[in-house]
């Protein structure tokens, strides 16, 4: 008899894979980590409403998702850093050098459009299904489709690659958060 795990204690499962999508969507480190910790505290508060046996890592992008887009909305309504000394100060330089194809990858990323990244975040290194994908964004998947599809075309564009080279570059990180999206999909 299968004993059902308590969705709590799986929590710490995800935290690598919702960690990636937030830096997909934030571009920042410390912005990524208080959305991961913002998406954990949320879903902590409303376990009640998570359906055991649905996809918890699903609904843990969900939130984390709804929650970047509330920040973004709020943030709209805050005065701007004009002088950029508070940007400045938030950037964070690459760590390891020798991975210029990964920094070329992460600065063609980072100029597609939020659904596009977005769409190949959950699709392309989550290893979402695409109906999942659809789902969480609460769009058809076809839509899902169109913009992974126009997001791998502008990042070979932008990377200079041929159109039929595949544009995803791997590091050990994103390895292990496709390997451990693999393995519990399983």
């Amino acid at each position: 008899m299968n004993e059902v795990r308590d969705p709590r204690d799986e929590l710490v499962d995800h935290l690598g894979a919702l960690r990636a999508f937030a830096m997909s969507l934030t571009r920042n480190s410390a912005a990524a980590d208080d959305l991961v910790q913002d998406t954990i505290e949320k879903a902590w508060k409303n376990m009640d409403k998570f359906q055991p046996g649905t996809n918890l890592r699903a609904w843990l992008f969900t939130i984390q998702r709804n929650a970047f887009y509330s920040i973004r909305r709020k943030a709209k309504r805050e005065v701007a850093d004009v002088d950029g000394i508070m940007a400045a100060g938030l950037s964070e330089k690459p760590h390891h050098d020798g991975r210029l194809a990964m920094n070329d990858f992460r600065k063609a990323f980072e100029k597609l459009p939020d659904e596009q990244r977005e769409a190949l975040m959950l699709v392309g290194a989550s290893g979402f299904a695409y109906e999942e994908a659809a789902d969480m964004c609460g769009v058809a998947v076809g839509t899902i489709k169109s913009r992974a599809n126009r997001g791998r075309r502008k990042l070979a564009e932008l990377m200079g690659l041929d159109p039929n080279e595949d544009p995803v570059i791997r590091d050990t990180t994103n390895d292990s958060v496709i390997s451990t999206s693999s393995s519990r999909q399983s």
